[in-house]
């Protein structure tokens, strides 16, 4: 049985990740971070039916000796490194702690893989906002970066020290430049959830109006559970790299709303309004990823279509407000 140790499990990408693991016979332990919230943390893995088929292990991201306590005791064959401050309107607000948490923590876990466990496969999420403003119509690998917020820039850090550590020391270490993807355990901050919730709350009378910021932002969507397949995948191969993994198809959030309001049979225009709070800073106005080479090396594709995973979220969202409707 091998282990896996997943950081930020229970997030949407460590849930998800975490059944698939379950699914292929893993001993699936997580990394904790201790809260006041500790009885609504594991909500995600709760929804999928497993919190009670995964271990919980207490530790933090800025804290290296925990993390080599961590390391040393689990004996993981794989880590996965999900952690961060993965609100990216939040960085601009706390710019230290997402450095600290997204960058830095990566550091701290490769260290403490280096130190306690250098055999083990590691997984580094790293991200599209890297590519930030793009410097090609459709980013691959081999796309300059430009990152545009605190939150990319902490990224792009961690991504380095990922390919850092495999040059200079041989570990086996991967990063997938991951593009934006969704599920119903995607957090209401997000737009995409925003959206199918407010669809939800606007469909059953709870609410009139939905308030966005920029509604010509595009961007390449998929379901995060074609999207942990792929992290999986990296860690089987003999050989550690980087790659983008996408749909290679971009959405504007305006056709978003069209295709989630339609899905209830509503009109988007009739409800939504813009808002300029929601306004990032430094807007990324568009991103579209190229996957060829993960569909080459690793076999993978997307295999949920963006309306397919937007009625799945209205769904979900009908189904919370409904049960709290009683």
């Amino acid at each position: 049985m091998p282990t896996a140790l997943i950081t930020g499990i229970t997030g949407q990408d460590g849930a998800y990740l975490s059944q698939l693991l379950l699914s292929k016979g893993y001993r699936v332990v997580g990394l904790l971070r201790r809260s006041a919230s500790a009885d609504v943390i594991g909500e995600r893995l709760r929804w999928l039916g497993i919190i009670d088929d995964v271990e919980m292990v207490d530790g933090n991201m800025t804290d290296l000796s925990s993390l080599i306590r961590i390391i040393d005791s689990v004996s993981p064959d794989e880590v996965y490194n999900l952690a961060a401050q993965s609100f990216v309107a939040a960085s601009w607000q706390q710019p230290l702690l997402t450095g600290q948490v997204t960058g830095m923590g990566a550091a701290n876990l490769l260290e403490a893989v280096r130190i306690a466990q250098p055999s083990a496969r590691y997984y580094q999420a790293s991200s599209s906002e890297m590519f930030g403003l793009i410097q090609e119509p459709v980013q691959s690998e081999r796309t300059p970066f430009y990152p545009r917020s605190p939150y990319a820039v902490a990224k792009l850090y961690a991504h380095w020290m990922t390919v850092n550590y495999r040059e200079s020391f041989g570990l086996h270490t991967s990063s997938g430049i991951l593009f934006n993807h969704e599920s119903p355990l995607r957090g209401i901050e997000f737009v995409t959830r925003k959206v199918t919730d407010g669809v939800a709350r606007i469909k059953l009378g709870l609410a009139k109006t939905l308030s966005l910021g920029n509604l010509e932002a595009t961007r390449d969507w998929g379901h995060a559970r074609d999207y942990v397949r792929a992290m999986w995948l990296m860690l089987q191969q003999e050989i550690p790299d980087d790659y983008v993994i996408a749909t290679g198809r971009t959405t504007s959030i305006r056709q978003l709303c069209s295709i989630a309001f339609s899905y209830v049979g509503l009109d988007y225009e009739e409800y939504i309004t813009t808002s300029k709070n929601f306004f990032r800073p430094a807007e990324v106005e568009v991103l579209l990823g190229d996957a060829s080479k993960a569909q080459e090396k690793l076999g993978w594709t997307a295999t949920t279509s963006l309306e397919d995973m937007i009625g799945e979220m209205v769904d979900a969202d009908l189904t919370r407000h409904r049960k709290r409707l009683g």
